[in-house]
């Protein structure tokens, strides 16, 4: 039976891993994700889960381990921040391209430079084309629960992909939340063993990550772009599997209070429960705005982005990484161009804040919202504002 306890969110992610029954774990330390891999030692190392436990010497050999492991049929996880997700950067195309279903846990951090241990978005944006299915976390339960998730998304043999779930560094991953725990039989009954039908064995050879000549590479990368993009009605599957089992829904766009909205903000990650807040507050100030929660990064889920936005005139989007040299966040340039092709579209106004940790308090979001319906009105919408920047 599922049981209600306090737990910091790290460890509610090491829970759900253990209950997943992973067979190998391969990790280096880095703020602020460290107590996820440092709660699964102890656990490898006092019985409550079988599996290898690999210390490394940096986190490019840790996914390489993953890689490894997981072409040999283990079922694998990892996870790791900032600098560390940079590091492993060339094998996250490798696990990708190999079609191995590694899944890793992102606690979200700045990139340096300038050096900073606070929480933002900007590492898992300079992955996005890197071809991982990759889900964003708002709260404790939405981490335990997708943490599990993960592995049968990966795994599903329509899938066949990596798989990063991402919680904010800090603003989530280090906060104590209650969290609904499930029970090993429970697991088990959603998360059946790891049955790989391909893998490495020296019975019986076979080649994985072959070299390959131009006359072949575009196709291949086709057929990788067009089966992460199939992937997407598997995903809402398993979520709604998952909802009907334990009462929890997820989709790749959740709508509050956005049915009939003329302003939506648009937001992904735990900030979005602050938004929430901010929303009731202007409804109760007779503003009709909605909000729409971005959980689902890549494959994109472009045609319910389009229905959620169906009849607004204007989107806020609120951003917690900068496309440095673009037109402002990555969400925003993403929305703008899954919107392009439409004859009737709300306009989109991209802000750009909470980099580096910095907090965005429920007036700020409403301060958003008014700023952009300023622009709107006056029919001059900026490219992007960097909101709160002391200039």
């Amino acid at each position: 039976m599922a049981r209600r306890v306090g737990l910091e969110v790290s460890i509610a992610c090491s829970e759900a891993v253990t209950l997943a029954n992973v067979d190998v774990i391969a990790a280096y330390p880095i703020t602020p994700q460290t107590h996820i891999v440092e709660h699964l030692s102890e656990q490898v190392a006092e019985g409550h889960l079988d599996a290898e436990y690999i210390k490394v010497e940096s986190e490019h050999s840790a996914l390489s381990c993953c890689v490894g492991a997981s072409a040999a049929g283990a079922r694998t996880f990892t996870a790791t921040a900032s600098q560390g997700l940079i590091l492993m950067s060339e094998i996250m195309y490798i696990a990708s391209g190999l079609r191995l279903p590694v899944v890793m846990a992102l606690a979200t951090r700045t990139l340096s430079s300038p050096l900073t241990i606070w929480g933002d978005q900007s590492d898992v944006m300079s992955q996005r084309d890197c071809g991982w299915i990759t889900i964003f976390c708002e709260n404790g339960q939405d981490v335990f629960d997708q943490s599990i998730i993960a592995f049968r998304i990966a795994e599903d043999r329509r899938v066949l992909f990596p798989t990063m779930i991402c919680m904010d560094g800090f603003h989530l991953s280090h906060v104590i939340e209650p969290v609904e725990l499930l029970s090993q039989e429970e697991v088990d009954s959603f998360l059946p063993p790891y049955k790989p039908e391909y893998r490495l064995d020296p019975h019986r050879p076979l080649t994985m990550g072959a070299f390959t000549m131009p006359d072949y590479f575009m196709e291949i990368k086709k057929q990788q772009d067009e089966a992460l993009k199939s992937t997407l009605p598997v995903i809402k599957e398993i979520w709604n599997e998952w909802g009907n089992r334990f009462g929890r829904y997820y989709q790749p766009v959740s709508c509050y209070k956005a049915e009939g909205a003329e302003t939506l903000i648009l937001i992904a990650g735990g900030f979005s429960g602050t938004a929430q807040i901010a929303v009731d507050r202007m409804r109760e100030q007779g503003k009709n705005v909605g909000l729409l929660r971005l959980k689902l990064w890549r494959p994109f889920p472009h045609q319910e982005i389009r229905d959620a936005v169906k009849g607004a005139k204007l989107v806020v989007v609120v951003d917690r990484a900068l496309s440095v040299g673009g037109q402002g966040g990555p969400i925003a340039a993403e929305l703008r161009s899954s919107l392009y092709h439409l004859k009737k579209r709300p306009a989109v106004v991209s802000f750009v804040a909470g980099l580096s940790g910095r907090d965005i308090h429920i007036d700020q979001f409403v301060e958003m919202v008014e700023r952009a319906e300023g622009h709107l009105s006056a029919g001059k919408i900026p490219d992007y504002e960097m909101f709160g920047v002391r200039e």
